[in-house]
C-alpha cells in the first residue's frame, strides 16, 4: 500500500518511537527507516534543522514532516494518514 517514504528519527529507548512505529505498521508500511540519534549525534543535529524539534521520534512520510507520535494518531484520527501513505 505504501508509496510514499516513511523517515523516523528515534533513539533505543523511547516508547512514543515505538507507538509510532506500531501504528504505522497496522497502516502496511513495511518499511520505515529509522535514523538513530542516540547513537549518530549529528544526525541529532540534522533532525533539529529539518524540524525545529529535539524530541523523537520526528517522522517524515515522503517530504511532508508529520511531527511526533501524537500528530501521527491525529493525522490518523483526521482520516489524512492513509492517503498521506498512499502519495495522494
Amino acid at each position: 500500500m505504501s508509496s510514499n517514504k516513511v523517515l523516523m528519527y528515534s533513539s533505543a529507548v523511547c516508547p512514543y518511537c515505538v507507538r509510532a512505529e506500531q501504528l504505522l505498521t497496522r497502516k502496511g508500511v513495511a518499511e520505515i527507516e529509522k535514523v538513530r540519534i542516540d547513537l549518530d549525534p549529528s544526525r541529532r543535529e540534522e533532525m533539529m534543522q529539518k524540524t525545529g524539534q529535539r524530541s523523537v521520534p520526528q517522522i517524515f512520510i515522503g517530504d511532508f514532516h508529520v511531527g511526533g507520535c501524537d500528530d501521527l494518531y491525529a493525522l490518523d484520527r483526521a482520516g489524512k494518514l492513509d492517503p498521506l501513505l498512499r502519495g495522494e
